[in-house]
């Protein structure tokens, strides 16, 4: 049983990379030029993006109100929480600085703020040192 299975494995995977190696065609590759050069300018013929039903720059943005959706603002054709994005805190490309975390839409500290200590809205009621309350008094 396990040597079929094992076996049932290996021809699924020769049979995906078959199809993928069909779908390249050396014709849709620039030629002269590497992947990486395409990659840092956003022309890889390989990049194929998710499709999203949150996508709001083709919709209106009242998709970013339904039910499920992550979030209900637009920020740069995606539905966002604003109130917890790192990229979009508190409102569109607000994006928290290294070590911060977007705590209710404000970038914080979660090693030294008092009313986010070590988690968001957690509150300290002396002094928050290294993401815990009262830490070492």
């Amino acid at each position: 049983m396990a040597k079929a299975t094992v076996l049932f494995l290996v021809l699924a995977a020769a049979a995906a990379m078959a199809t993928i190696a069909a779908a390249a065609s050396p014709s849709s590759v620039p030629v002269g030029k590497s992947r990486f050069f395409l990659l840092q300018h956003g022309a890889d013929p390989y990049y194929r993006p998710l499709p999203s039903m949150y996508d709001c720059t083709k919709k209106s943005a009242a998709v970013c109100l339904a039910a499920g959706s992550p979030g209900r603002t637009c920020c740069g054709g995606q539905c966002v929480d604003t109130t917890t994005s790192g990229d979009n805190c508190g409102g569109c490309n607000k994006a928290c600085k290294h070590g911060r975390t977007c705590c209710g839409g404000r970038c914080v500290d979660l090693l030294s703020d008092k009313d986010n200590c070590g988690s968001c809205f957690n509150q300290c009621s002396n002094k928050c040192t290294y993401g815990f309350c009262n830490y070492a008094e």
